[in-house]
């Protein structure tokens, strides 16, 4: 899984995400995995693919993330 790009790593997180956060863990550690690998300090995600893209689901999914030692944004 570490040989994912960062674009596939972020899209398999939207994928687990809109199918009940199924393997999100081992989602979230490719992505931490292609972040390192390519030098990038925070995972940029488009709000419109969310499934709550209000901001309390934005700062939920910030906080979950952090505890796994990603840096969330999201793009305008």
């Amino acid at each position: 899984m570490s040989d994912l790009s960062l674009s596939q790593a972020i899209d398999n997180i939207y994928t687990s995400i809109k199918a009940n956060n199924e393997d999100l863990d081992l989602h979230i550690a490719a992505l931490k995995a292609a972040m390192a690998k390519e030098g990038v300090k925070e995972a940029v995600f488009e709000p419109a693919k969310l499934a709550q893209s209000n901001r309390q689901g934005r700062k939920i999914m910030q906080a979950y993330f952090k505890k796994k030692g990603v840096a969330v944004a999201f793009s305008a």
